[in-house]
């Protein structure tokens, strides 16, 4: 896993267009240059000039050989937000790349950041109806807590916590 780079605009762009239809979200702010895409993701990482509601994170892309596989969003402090819904992690694959480990491996990765970060407990949260997710998640040590819907009519999500200690 590593950051993206200039190469990488091409790819990410196709598995942002792949996975946005899942309701799930690849890349935020996708339709900006790619250079302000780079540079917000550095101050990201850097933990420097964040925008409102955001908090210092990195986000790789997960590449085996020549394809962008999947990507992770490390997010190593929760806001509110982050606290109800979305969690420390969160990861996609890319349709053409699902069933093969990726997703597991991705956040396996992420966790061992984490970890490395300092974090003892770590939550992952995924659609109630991600069926795939979950299990990854609880493969992965996950231990539900609930489930909590962002606001009415939108699919509530599994709140899971992971040890890391």
């Amino acid at each position: 896993m590593r950051p993206p780079g200039p190469r990488d605009e091409a790819q990410v762009r196709r598995a942002a267009s792949e996975v946005d239809s899942e309701r799930f979200t690849f890349l935020s702010g996708a339709d900006r240059p790619w250079d302000e895409i780079l540079r917000v993701l550095d101050s990201e990482r850097r933990g420097v000039n964040l925008a409102p509601g955001r908090v210092r994170a990195d986000y790789l892309l997960a590449v085996v050989g020549p394809d962008v596989v999947g990507r992770t969003s490390i997010r190593y402090e929760l806001n509110d937000f982050l606290l109800q819904v979305g969690g420390h992690v969160g990861y996609a694959v890319r349709p053409a790349f699902r069933r093969r480990g990726y997703a597991t491996r991705i956040l396996e990765l992420s966790l061992a950041e984490l970890r490395r970060a300092g974090v003892q407990r770590a939550l992952v949260t995924c659609d109630d109806d991600n069926a795939a997710s979950a299990a990854i998640i609880t493969r992965c040590g996950g231990v539900l807590e609930d489930m909590r819907r962002e606001s009415p009519g939108v699919v509530p999500k599994r709140r899971y916590w992971i040890d890391l200690g």
